[in-house]
């Protein structure tokens, strides 16, 4: 991290609320939890009188197996973010650029400015056509947060062989790629994946996630990761959920329906983006933003204010929740 660059570094804002009384669309994580995962970090407590285990042997190899790669290949890191602060911090120096898709995440344009390392925005469905020579990195989430959209597999190998070749490294945010059918980047030379563990196991508290990397890279990333990088109940309960597969595809299924269900009722009366993320960004016209933010909160709902994002004016994002959850939520937007 460059220290002269921190000062000039604000804070990005997120969707989530913390009133609960109302159902909250505006943070995209799961709204159900693995069954047993209580107990499991009930049972993780009990370990917590001592540091664990540095080489998260057990979180290692489910987090392989999740995404079909080498467990010595895995990263455990305290979220996907911190997973992102990583990569940067081992790959990007003082005044070299980082191309970063618009609209996304907001954090890649802070971690980015942290290391003193200069941001290049790309529109995010044109990032891969850009020339990745002279970068020091490519970030792609995938799918895209707010958007939505995915990139297609072939096409993403075809421009991680273009970063080879460049020398440049890929960062593949892959926060929402478990959302789909889509085979990760995770254990492919020249891209550091980073996953996290709270979307798809609706524990954005736990603070779980991991990285993904080879060669030197790897090195990179092992070296510089902290010591003890995750507490043992965060590895014990996401080494459990990480097994869940039923729970995952049943997640999966539900998400798919839900947001086709979701886009069919609002499309007309908004302009709602393709989306494989269990999320949907809705284009709100001629309406104001404001006044809808609030008429949804008169109903009990919140709604992810979309304007903080890079290009996009008139804009709410709203979560793929529970079906009963999501018929509220159709039922106030269409009588906004």
């Amino acid at each position: 991290m460059d220290p002269d660059a921190v000062s000039s570094v604000s804070r990005v804002p997120h969707g989530g609320s913390d009133d609960d009384r109302l159902v909250d669309f505006s943070a995209n994580t799961n709204p159900r939890r693995p069954p047993g995962a209580a107990m499991a970090y009930e049972a993780a407590f009990g370990v917590t009188s001592r540091y664990p285990s540095d080489d998260y042997a057990d979180f290692r190899i489910a987090a392989a197996r999740y995404v079909d790669c080498d467990p010595q290949q895995v990263v455990p890191t305290a979220g996907g973010l911190a997973a992102l602060r990583l990569a940067f911090g081992v790959t990007v120096d003082s005044g070299e650029t980082v191309v970063l898709p618009e609209p996304s995440f907001g954090e890649y344009d802070r971690e980015v400015r942290l290391q003193g390392g200069v941001p290049v925005p790309v529109a995010h469905d044109e990032l891969l056509s850009v020339d990745p020579s002279g970068h020091a990195a490519v970030v792609v989430c995938n799918p895209n947060n707010p958007t939505g959209e995915a990139y297609h597999p072939n096409d993403l190998r075809e421009f991680l062989a273009r970063c080879r070749e460049a020398g440049t490294v890929l960062v593949a945010d892959e926060a929402f790629l478990d959302f789909t059918d889509y085979p990760s980047l995770a254990g492919e030379d020249g891209v550091v994946v980073a996953r996290s563990l709270t979307k798809m196991f609706g524990m954005p508290g736990l603070r779980a996630g991991f990285a993904v990397a080879t060669g030197t890279l790897l090195d990179r990333l092992e070296c510089a990761r902290p010591t003890w990088a995750l507490s043992a109940p965060a590895a014990d309960v996401g080494e459990y959920c990480m097994k869940q597969s039923s729970f995952v595809a049943e997640t999966r299924d539900r998400v798919f329906e839900e947001r086709a269900r979701m886009r069919n009722a609002l499309d007309g009366a908004y302009g709602v983006h393709p989306s494989e993320a269990p999320f949907l960004l809705l284009d709100v016209g001629d309406r104001d933003v404001d006044a809808l933010l609030d008429h949804a909160r008169g109903r009990g709902l919140t709604l992810r204010d979309a304007r903080t994002f890079p290009r996009l004016d008139s804009h709410v994002r709203v979560a793929v929740r529970l079906p009963e959850e999501n018929d509220r939520l159709i039922d106030a937007l269409l009588d906004a």
